[in-house]
């Protein structure tokens, strides 16, 4: 970690040597730092910000981590500096310039860390006067006795997550008050314990004022493709079965369009390696099991997750979709160890 973080928290300010190595480190990563605006004109602005508001939300955040992670909030704390905070700062900008409330998509699937982000970016965005409410995809899950007319019309949407299983119109009534600013927004809840683990809505949340919407969920954004790229799906989108199912689900798809229309903005958390969620959703179960809690057996793991590629594969849905400056605003890369790779807006115009 860089010293002059610690420097930061411990003093008024930071050191005339360690703000040249800030100023350096900020500027070295081209992409990151279109990304988040910073130029050598900007650069001692961006950095006196940034430690500013390291400073102001370090105490909040130090508690989060102990408490959530039961981890030692300073190996957080270089991640804090690169990534949450100035996206944290990116985000009040973008609100300030809308003079209405920011709807913040958030696409990411298994194990990206969609929820950790979401928490910390409400850290540091109430710190900055922002008051933000959280919405899942998961909250617009139909109800549990929609579901089951919904098996019942077509019994291969075993499971709850694709396309088809949620209450768009739910979803757009929600986004539509926030928008038009009105003062207090039921924001739908799901509790996925109801019905032994099948899930049904429960208790609404009643959130007044609310500045920004972090919306997040694993296809959120997600736009419906070529039919014909299913012809040479990868596995395991293999028989004809396979395929008709996967069409039919992103015909599903055009539903949602009027859902991500409601976006302000996307932010894309993409593993550089698809098949990782596979081994997270292992971890996850594995983490369970040894808490003492019920969970899945690998092959029950691998039947599940292979269910919800051959819905939407990531590489026919996600990995184009990255590379549209036109539909996604920021790409956070994802390592298979969970750590942070390239930041990016726009990386093809960055190099021509």
């Amino acid at each position: 970690m860089n010293l002059w973080l610690d420097e930061i928290l411990a003093t008024d300010g930071v050191g005339e040597t360690w703000q040249q190595q800030a100023i350096e480190a900020a500027l070295a990563d081209r992409l990151r730092a279109k990304a988040f605006g910073i130029t050598p004109e900007n650069v001692n602005e961006v950095i006196k910000e940034r430690s500013h508001l390291l400073k102001s939300v370090f105490p909040a955040f130090s508690q989060f981590c102990q408490t959530t992670f039961q981890l030692e909030p300073h190996k957080m704390l270089q991640v804090l500096w690169d990534l949450w905070l100035p996206l944290g700062i990116k985000l009040a900008s973008q609100r300030q310039q809308l003079k209405r409330p920011l709807i913040q998509g958030i696409l990411g699937g298994q194990g990206t860390g969609k929820t950790t982000m979401c928490k910390i970016l409400s850290l540091i965005l109430n710190q900055l006067g922002y008051r933000t409410g959280s919405l899942s995809l998961d909250d617009l899950y139909k109800t549990y006795s929609d579901r089951l007319l919904l098996t019942q019309e077509d019994p291969r949407l075993i499971w709850r997550g694709p396309p088809g299983t949620h209450d768009v119109d739910l979803g757009l009534n929600v986004l539509d008050q926030i928008r038009q600013l009105q003062s207090s927004v039921m924001f739908p809840r799901f509790d996925k314990s109801a019905f032994g683990g099948a899930g049904d809505r429960t208790t609404s949340d009643i959130v007044t004022g609310v500045d920004i919407v972090l919306f997040e969920g694993w296809f959120v954004g997600v736009r419906p493709i070529d039919p014909d790229l299913f012809d040479t799906a990868p596995p395991p989108i293999v028989t004809d079965e396979d395929k008709a199912f996967a069409r039919d689900i992103n015909f599903r798809l055009h539903n949602y369009l009027p859902l991500w229309e409601r976006l302000d903005s996307l932010i894309v958390l993409y593993p550089t390696d698809y098949r990782c969620s596979l081994e997270w959703r292992k971890q996850a179960e594995q983490q369970m099991i040894a808490a003492g809690k019920s969970g899945m057996s690998n092959a029950e793991i691998e039947q599940f997750v292979n269910y919800f590629w051959r819905s939407l594969h990531p590489e026919l849905f996600i990995k184009p979709l990255v590379k549209d400056a036109t539909v996604v605003d920021l790409v956070i890369e994802i390592h298979a160890d969970h750590s942070f790779g390239a930041v990016y807006c726009d990386r093809a115009k960055l190099f021509h």
